[in-house]
Parts: C-alpha cells; sequence; structure tokens
C-alpha cells in the first residue's frame, strides 16, 4: 500500500457544516468524471449494520486521482434528541483525511458490513485496489472550493435566534402548518380504519387506501407488493408469470403482477391501473415464481406519464441476501432518499431503478400473523426526496391497518371454506345416511317378510300337530300306554311352545312394519295383574318358585287406559323370563304402583343376574345371554325385544338393574293413552 502525507483535520462540527463539507467532496467527484466513486451512509440503510456505525455519517471519494473521507459521530449527548431538532442542533465529531492508508481502512470495514457474494462487496474491494496519492492539482483545486466556502460563509450562529420584533406570525406559522399537517394525516388514517372496519372486500380497501395516501403525501407512485408464499388465495395461473427472486424484493425491485383472484379488478380512473399478466412463450415460470418471487399486486400512479411497474420482467443482476428481508421482517421502514447514492455500487439493480423511474422510495412492511406478508412502497420518481418522520409514521400506520384488513379477509376466507367444507361434508354424509338408511329399511323390511311368511307358513302344519295331538290324548283311538301318552304330551307341549315363539315372530315383524295398532280401552290394572300372576301360578310352582304379587295402588286409581292385552303380553313376558333364571326356592314378585298418570310395573327376582357387560344386548333380537343353567325352555331371544317394543309402542321405557347372583329388577313405565273416538 503506498502511503501519503497525513493530511487530516478533527474538530467538532455542525451537522449543517459537515454536510456542505460533504457537498464539496462531491463536486470534486464530479471533476474527476465517472471514474470516481462517491458514497454517504446513505449504501447502508438496507442491511443490517453494528452498534457503532449507526450514529456514523460520512462522505466518501474513491478514485486514481483523488479520494478522501469525511467522517463523523453524533455526539453523545445530542443522541436522544428528535429527527428534526438534530437536522439544526445536532453537532459531530468530525474527521477530513486524505491519508491512504486510513482511506483504505475504512472502504475494507463498510466492504465487510456487505455480503461476499454482493455486488456492492465486490465493487468496494475493486476500489480499495486503485487508491494513489492524489494529483496534486485535484488536491489544490479541492484546497481552493475550501478556502472559498470559508470566506463566503458569515461568521454568526447557524441559526440566528428569533427577534423580539419579527411580527409573531413568522414563529407561529410553521407550529400551525404541522399541526394542520399531523390533523390531516390522523383524519386520513381514521378514514382508512373506519373503511376496513365497515367492509371485508380487500380489493377495494387497499386500491382505496394507497389513492387517498398517495393524494395526500403527493407521491408519484404508491404500490402494495407481496411476497410469494404470504398466507393468502392462490391458484393455478391461466396466463404467464414474471418469476422474481429474493434480492429483487428486498433491494429494490417493486414490481410483478396481480394476484390470479384479481385479475379483473381495476379502478376506473387514470391514475390507478392494473395490468394483466405478461406472457413470454405461453410457457408459465410457476416453480421459480413461487420459490423465490414476489408480486405487486396494487398500484397508483400521479399520471399516466410515469412508468407502471407492473409491465417489468426481472433484471438478471440480482443476488439472493437476507439483510433487508430481516431488518423488514423486526417492523424496519427502509427510507431511500436517492437511489444514486444508496445503490451507487449495484450498477445492474441502479439501473433497472433508473428504467423504472425510481430516484426515492420509501417502503413500509406488512406483517401478518408475525410474517412478513408484503410492503406498502412509496416512489418518487424524478428528484430525490427526504422522506421526514411524518411521512414515515404514516405508511407505517396505513401498513398496519393493511395488515389488519388481510387479516379480516383472511378470516373471512378461511370461514368461508370452512363452512363449503363443512356444507358438502355434511351434504355427502346426509346421502350415505340416507343411503344407509334406506338399505336398512330395505334389508329390515325384507326380513319382516320373510318371517312373517315362514312364520304363517308354519302356523298351518303346527296347527294340526298340536289339534291332533290333543284330540288323541281326549279321545285315544283305543287303549294308549302311559309311554304313548308321554309321548303325545310332549309332542302337544311343544307344538304350544313353538306357536308361542311363532306367534312373537309374527307381533314384532308386524310391530317393526308398523303395522300394529293399539287396541285402547279402560281396564282394572289390578285384573290384568291377578290374570298374568294366575297364568304363570302353575309353571312357578313346577319350578319351585315362589311367584308374589304386590300391589300398591290406590282401589280408586285402578282404572286404566291402553291395550289391556298388550301390557297383560308385557307383565308374561317379564314374568316368564324372571321364573326362567331363578334357581329353585327363589322368588319372583310383581309390583303395580301408579305414579301421576303412569302405571309403574316391577317384575323382581332372586335369579342369577345379569353381567354389567351384557346389558347392552338385553333387549336385542335374537340375543340370549350365557348362563349357567340350562333350562328345558332355551327361548329364541325375542321375548324381552318384543317386551321393548310394546312399552315403546305405548311412549312408555323399560328399565334393568341386575346383579351377578343376587337378581334382577324390572321397571316398566306406561303413560295413560287417550280413548280414540270413532265417529
Amino acid at each position: 500500500m503506498l502511503s501519503s502525507p497525513d493530511l487530516s483535520f478533527s474538530r467538532t462540527l455542525p451537522i449543517v457544516v459537515f454536510n456542505q463539507l460533504g457537498e464539496l467532496l462531491e463536486q470534486m467527484a464530479q471533476t474527476v468524471g465517472s471514474a470516481a466513486l462517491v458514497l454517504t451512509e446513505a449504501v447502508l440503510v438496507r442491511i443490517c449494520i453494528p452498534v457503532e456505525w449507526q450514529r456514523e455519517r460520512f462522505t466518501l471519494v474513491v478514485s486514481e486521482q483523488f479520494s478522501a473521507l469525511l467522517v463523523g459521530n453524533l455526539e453523545e449527548e445530542q443522541g436522544s434528541r428528535g429527527a428534526e431538532e438534530q437536522e439544526v442542533y445536532s453537532a459531530l465529531n468530525a474527521k477530513l483525511t486524505f491519508n491512504l492508508e486510513a482511506i483504505a481502512s475504512f472502504v475494507y470495514k463498510l466492504r465487510d458490513l456487505f455480503e461476499c457474494d454482493s455486488s456492492t462487496h465486490q465493487n468496494l474491494e475493486r476500489y480499495r485496489q486503485i487508491i494513489r496519492p492524489n494529483d496534486a492539482t485535484l488536491q489544490s483545486q479541492f484546497t481552493l472550493l475550501l478556502l472559498e466556502y470559508l470566506l463566503t460563509q458569515p461568521n454568526q450562529e447557524i441559526i440566528a435566534p428569533p427577534s423580539s420584533t419579527a411580527p409573531a406570525v413568522y414563529i407561529c406559522q410553521p407550529v400551525e402548518d404541522a399541526l394542520k399537517k399531523q390533523i390531516s394525516q390522523e383524519r386520513l388514517l381514521n378514514q382508512v380504519t373506519t373503511q376496513i372496519r365497515k367492509s371485508l372486500d380487500l380489493p377495494v380497501i387497499m386500491a382505496t387506501a394507497i389513492t387517498q395516501v398517495r393524494e395526500f403525501l403527493e407521491l408519484d407512485r404508491l404500490v402494495i407488493y407481496k411476497f410469494e408464499g404470504s398466507k393468502t388465495k392462490t391458484q393455478q395461473y391461466q396466463s404467464d408469470i414474471i418469476p422474481l427472486n429474493e434480492t429483487a424484493l428486498v433491494t429494490g425491485m417493486e414490481l410483478s403482477v396481480r394476484e390470479p383472484d384479481e385479475i379483473y379488478f381495476s379502478i376506473h380512473d387514470n391514475n390507478c391501473k392494473h395490468l394483466p399478466f405478461l406472457s413470454v412463450n405461453n410457457q408459465p415460470l410457476l416453480e421459480d415464481y413461487q420459490k423465490d418471487g414476489g408480486y405487486i399486486v396494487y398500484e397508483v400512479r400521479a399520471t399516466d406519464a410515469i412508468t407502471s411497474v407492473l409491465n417489468y420482467r426481472e433484471k438478471n443482476c440480482f443476488i439472493r441476501t437476507s439483510q433487508c428481508w430481516e431488518k423488514y421482517r423486526q417492523g424496519f421502514t427502509l427510507a431511500v432518499d436517492d437511489v444514486e447514492k444508496t445503490y451507487a455500487l449495484e450498477e445492474c439493480l441502479l439501473h433497472f431503478l433508473r428504467e423504472s423511474q425510481v430516484r426515492a422510495k420509501l417502503a413500509a412492511p406488512i406483517m401478518f400473523e408475525e410474517k412478513l406478508w408484503g410492503l406498502l412502497i412509496a416512489h418518487q420518481c424524478d428528484r430525490p426526496h427526504q422522506w421526514t418522520e411524518s411521512e414515515k409514521n404514516l405508511l407505517t400506520s396505513i401498513a398496519e391497518q393493511l395488515a389488519i384488513a388481510i387479516h379480516q379477509a383472511e378470516l373471512m376466507q378461511t370461514l368461508t371454506q370452512e363452512k363449503q367444507t363443512l356444507e358438502q361434508r355434511v351434504i355427502e354424509r346426509t346421502i350415505g345416511l340416507r343411503d344407509a338408511l334406506l338399505a336398512a329399511e330395505a334389508a329390515n323390511r325384507l326380513k319382516s317378510e320373510f318371517l312373517a311368511t315362514i312364520s304363517h307358513e308354519l302356523l298351518t302344519p303346527l296347527t294340526y300337530v298340536i289339534g291332533m295331538s290333543s284330540t288323541l290324548l281326549r279321545w285315544p283311538l283305543g287303549e294308549l300306554s302311559q309311554r304313548q301318552r308321554d309321548y303325545l304330551q310332549t309332542i302337544h307341549d311343544s307344538g304350544e311352545h313353538l306357536l308361542d315363539m311363532i306367534n312373537d315372530i309374527l307381533d314384532l315383524s308386524q310391530i317393526e312394519a308398523g303395522k300394529t295398532a293399539l287396541n285402547i280401552s279402560e281396564f282394572s290394572l289390578v285384573n290384568v295383574a291377578e290374570n298374568a300372576i294366575e297364568l304363570l301360578r302353575k309353571k312357578a310352582t313346577s319350578e319351585q318358585i315362589n311367584l308374589n304379587l304386590d300391589l300398591q295402588i290406590d282401589p280408586r286409581r285402578d282404572r286404566f287406559t291402553a291395550d289391556a292385552k298388550r301390557v297383560e303380553q308385557i307383565l308374561l313376558n317379564l314374568l316368564t323370563n324372571a321364573i326362567k333364571f331363578t334357581p329353585e326356592s327363589g322368588s319372583v314378585t310383581l309390583r303395580l304402583w301408579v305414579e301421576d298418570d303412569t302405571a309403574i310395573f316391577q317384575v323382581e327376582d332372586t335369579g342369577i343376574g345379569i353381567p354389567e357387560e351384557q346389558l347392552p344386548l338385553l333387549f336385542e333380537k335374537f340375543q340370549q345371554l350365557d348362563t349357567p343353567y340350562r333350562r328345558r325352555y332355551e327361548g329364541t331371544g325375542l321375548g324381552l325385544a318384543l317386551t321393548k317394543q310394546l312399552v315403546e309402542l305405548h311412549r312408555g321405557r323399560i328399565e334393568v338393574e341386575s346383579t351377578v347372583s343376587i337378581g334382577s329388577i324390572f321397571t316398566v313405565w306406561i303413560p295413560t293413552q287417550a280413548m280414540r273416538v270413532v265417529s
């Protein structure tokens, strides 16, 4: 590295003086020509920088003929002041140097702030290598410029205190203007907020909001940029799209096309237009687009003379970087006062921005569900623009409100999709259940018809068996031995038992087919209970079982309205079942009482009981529970199923409580039935 004399000086300078010295260095760079590099702290705005660089201001000029560095740090005691106050009162610890080693060291440190594969990093390294001792003529020329500047500056304070004789309007007018602007800004923000609360139409909200903001800030162009992969509705594209990579999103490329679900939406205003997709050999580039890209979904321009960025294709000059992306994710608002300074070393990108008529830009992140959804980007096209804090705050606030609108629209979209999905599932489930019900009804109908047909066919020969065996027992044709008489009795009893089972099958089939009607009449509950007991008394005695009747009924409430025959059938089935499963010396008790308009029958036995896991099968058809007892009347498992059907036919209910080896209690509730009037 070549050495040079240390032509440096350091002192505390007002920021105004510091900026004017920087302008002198820029004038010298113009004298050198296009070969000179001029950089300011603006180049750092789009990357993450260490803390020590955040308070640093500098102007760097590098060329083979003339190089200089003006660097300053804001004084610590002034650091807490607002931005507007700093512009007037802040001072810097400044240093101006022409020392080659110092300049090269600064360029080296500046280079390492950028990623190694970035154009800025590579160009800084190239310029670091070309630093040479300054040309004496150019050095003298700058000295003359500096002397001229010092001689022409008045020897007074930077800002003179206001005169007591000056009109009050000159002091109050700026404050009044600022207040008016703040009120207008708050009114605009309130309008956008109100619109978001009243409407769920996201395209209308966004288009209206950016139109109002552009007019308020007097911007040349305002766009909404959406990152690909943001949580929003996505469809297969019908026309071709423009691929963009990630670096284009975060380093300055704000151009693309609209979402497919917004392709037919447009604002009927010459200052706000949406353009369709571009075609590229009729071949969609969806894979690259979804992988890295993003696109502008809305754009509003001051005039048609301003270039629409929706038409541009990507330039192949962008590298992948995540620094600006991460800053956006943390809520950073990117303010570029002059792209010529910020992107001075990104030649391809700078050329693209020039083509797009972007001279200054302000980008605020739109955060949705803690993710970076997109950017709200303001453009000034023909001149640099120093973005104020109020402009930054407004754009940030509008971006936050747009995020709320996006969230609302996303929720509505999700609810709509879930509703449609649920409706479709309900329809499919209903169709499935209907088909299953029709199939079950058809199968049940066929089964009932089959059972009814078979039962009727069995009744005829069974009638002959029972009738003839009964006749032979009463009037035998000749003398019968005791064995022959026993055989005939067995035939007769078996026929009677078979007849009972067939009748149960017929009854159950008729009830399930809805062909059974109750014969409602008034009768005595006591008589029905006593008849049931008497009919089974002989059977219980033969089984050595005590059969009891416990009447807990007021004689005045003995009259009841129901189907007496069916009620008696219910009691007979329950008592028969209880006797069947009660061991010798056990007992079976029938209780009867009335509550309100409901007759309650309870059959309690001291039988074998029913395991808890088998209780759900108790009233199923053709289900017979396993027991350690084997009676000669094995049964078909229809008795309790038929009983339940008869109880429910009366709009009643039946319940059972049982304990193994202790016994069971069946309780039946039958409400009084309305008498049918026959006209």
